[in-house]
């Protein structure tokens, strides 16, 4: 049974820092590309980024660029998120997801953790 679980959510101010994480279980860590999405109330999902099995390449969505950092350690089958310069606008609920394939389309991850919310205030 495969499980993503997030956690690392919390209050903060703009311009602070955050630092999310999301721990696998049950699935072949290392073989999965891995991506962070978000939701905001009365708002679709959408990319945040995404990194590929190795750590090798990441992708990231231009509203997060230069501000969030993604990263993996396969060892301990944890991807993390360092959100720097937290932005109203970042709040929302983060969540983890696996593929086999790296891709900013959720539709084609087929696992999900349940979430961290995330909440900057002004």
């Amino acid at each position: 049974q495969v499980q993503l679980v997030e956690s690392g959510g919390g209050l903060v101010q703009a311009g602070g820092s955050l630092r999310l994480s999301c721990a696998a279980s049950g699935l072949t860590f290392s073989s999965y590309a891995m991506a962070w999405f978000r939701r905001a109330p009365r708002k679709d999902r959408e990319f945040v980024t995404a990194i590929t099995w190795n750590g090798g390449n990441t992708y990231y969505a231009d509203s997060v660029k230069d501000r969030f950092t993604v990263s993996r350690d396969n060892a301990k089958n944890t991807m993390y998120l360092q959100m720097d310069n937290l932005k109203p606008e970042d709040t929302a609920v983060y969540y983890c997801a696996a593929d086999s394939r790296t891709t900013a389309d959720s539709s084609r991850y087929r696992y999900w953790g349940q979430g961290t919310q995330v909440t900057v205030a002004s």
